[in-house]
């Protein structure tokens, strides 16, 4: 049976109408949904389907919130942008501690370029529609929001994360 696959040039990205703000907060991710909601106006709900990132040393997932206005076409996510992965290690040595499990934590990033970036928003088809800067100062009045500003894709080096 043949595989086909789909190939998608990083220009095709570019052509799309999508902007991404970079949000700075210490909430969770349903309480920062939440705010999001009642600040913007929006109704993000949680997708079922987490985003699948596969990289050299394994597939991980990312939650997302997402909301789609019928009317207009415009597609909201809500996006994680790191996750922490629990590893287990065998260790057999002659000491105290002989055949010990030692457990460690790994942390994956959605967008790596931005580690200290805690969620990304990305709109899809709202370059018309919505003003950027009103949307992030917006964002920005909400408490517990640090910091938040737009990310320019354009000089993303993981800009084929942002594709899902």
């Amino acid at each position: 049976m043949a595989t086909y696959k789909l190939l998608i040039e990083e220009d095709e990205l570019n052509k799309t109408d999508l902007q991404v703000i970079a949000i700075h907060t210490s909430l969770e991710d349903y309480r920062l949904a939440f705010f999001l909601n009642r600040a913007l106006k929006i109704n993000l709900c949680r997708n079922k389907n987490e985003v699948k990132l596969e990289q050299k040393n394994g597939t991980f997932f990312f939650t997302n919130y997402i909301f789609e206005e019928h009317e207009s076409t415009v597609y909201w996510n809500l996006i994680q942008n790191e996750i922490e992965i629990e590893h287990k290690q065998n260790t057999q040595s002659q000491d105290l501690f002989a055949k010990s499990d030692t457990e460690f934590l790994t942390k994956v990033y959605f967008i790596p370029e931005y580690k200290k970036v805690n969620f990304f928003i990305k709109i899809e088809g709202a370059k018309d529609l919505y003003q950027i800067k009103e949307l992030i100062s917006t964002i920005n009045t909400m408490d517990r929001i640090s910091t938040v500003y737009e990310i320019d894709i354009d000089n993303l080096k993981s800009k084929n994360n942002l594709i899902f």
